[in-house]
């Protein structure tokens, strides 16, 4: 008996690192790649700007399981380029959702600034730059901390539809078990989960507080 939890154990944990994977991947990927899009969202170019969002809106209006199995098979069926790793296809669309919403996010931060401040900055003396850097960024940073983490624990969450195309997550291998007649396998997932985005509202707490000096 202790040595099949243990073979159980092992196999949830085996699981969760490919949702810590996925997490960790999309995050690093998803977050820059939003800023670009925040970026052309905001352009004075107006073919740019248009680009930028309809594709922010056609991803956010799109169900991120739709757009992983997108991803997956529509490469091959209709240019014949099907995409070999599955893993690969997840990141793909994961961080293609992701960064639509973090563009929106981060339009949204910016776009709150008065442009009084700005103004002030410039009668000051300083640049555009200087003013974004020194006054404006730490501003922006702490209005989209709340939305950013919300997203990044939802993230945590989503992680867990790599399944649907057999990316073995753990609640994938929880279910092997509870095919075996367990059923204690499968709620045990929810304590990873709970543990992990615990530790992330721990996180993001801290964060807001260390910011709370630009206010």
């Amino acid at each position: 008996m202790n040595s099949n939890v243990q073979t159980i154990i092992s196999s949830l944990n085996d699981g969760f690192i490919s949702n810590c994977i996925i997490f960790v991947l999309t995050l690093l990927m998803a977050l820059p790649l939003g800023l670009i899009i925040c970026f052309g969202s905001m352009s004075k170019f107006k073919p740019l700007c248009w680009v930028s969002r309809t594709f922010v809106w056609i991803i956010r209006g799109t169900p991120l399981l739709l757009q992983l199995f997108v991803v997956m098979y529509a490469p091959g069926l209709l240019f014949g380029i099907p995409i070999s790793s599955r893993m690969t296809a997840t990141l793909i669309a994961f961080v293609i959702n992701y960064a639509a919403y973090f563009s929106e996010i981060f339009r949204g931060g910016v776009e709150s600034i008065s442009k009084g401040q700005y103004e002030a900055c410039q009668v000051l003396g300083m640049t555009k730059t200087q003013a974004f850097f020194k006054v404006v960024l730490f501003q922006v940073v702490k209005r989209i901390i709340p939305p950013i983490s919300n997203e990044v624990i939802t993230l945590v969450k989503d992680t867990s539809l790599a399944r649907v195309i057999s990316v073995t997550e753990i609640l994938m291998c929880a279910e092997r078990f509870t095919k075996q007649g367990l059923i204690w396998p499968l709620f045990s997932t929810g304590i990873y989960f709970l543990v992990f985005n615990g530790l992330l509202t721990i996180l993001f707490g801290r964060i807001e507080k260390k910011l709370d000096y630009f206010e």
